[in-house]
């Protein structure tokens, strides 16, 4: 499995200079999606997919310790849609 140091090096490797700056790249990308999900925005990054924040409808749930039925309220949450490009080269 890949993580985030993977997607760094990988970075470093491919555009150069020092390992700070991939890894400040690195971080700029994530906080940039981040911002921008948290103000109701698409990011859209073109071969890879789009990112957006959706709302999940509250609902009935139960505690699996008590049985207790409990609700759940609604939230937003990330979701992120595969582009066609990404989709095909994973086939």
């Amino acid at each position: 499995m890949a993580n985030k140091t993977d997607i760094i090096d990988r970075v470093h490797q491919t555009v150069g200079g020092t390992k700070a700056d991939a890894e400040r790249a690195v971080e700029a990308v994530i906080s940039f999606v981040t911002e921008s999900l948290k103000k109701g925005e698409e990011v859209s990054i073109a071969g890879l997919g789009i990112f957006e924040a959706k709302t999940r409808a509250g609902r009935t749930g139960r505690n699996p310790r008590t049985g207790e039925t409990i609700q759940i309220a609604a939230m937003r949450v990330p979701k992120f849609r595969a582009s066609k490009t990404l989709k095909d080269a994973v086939k």
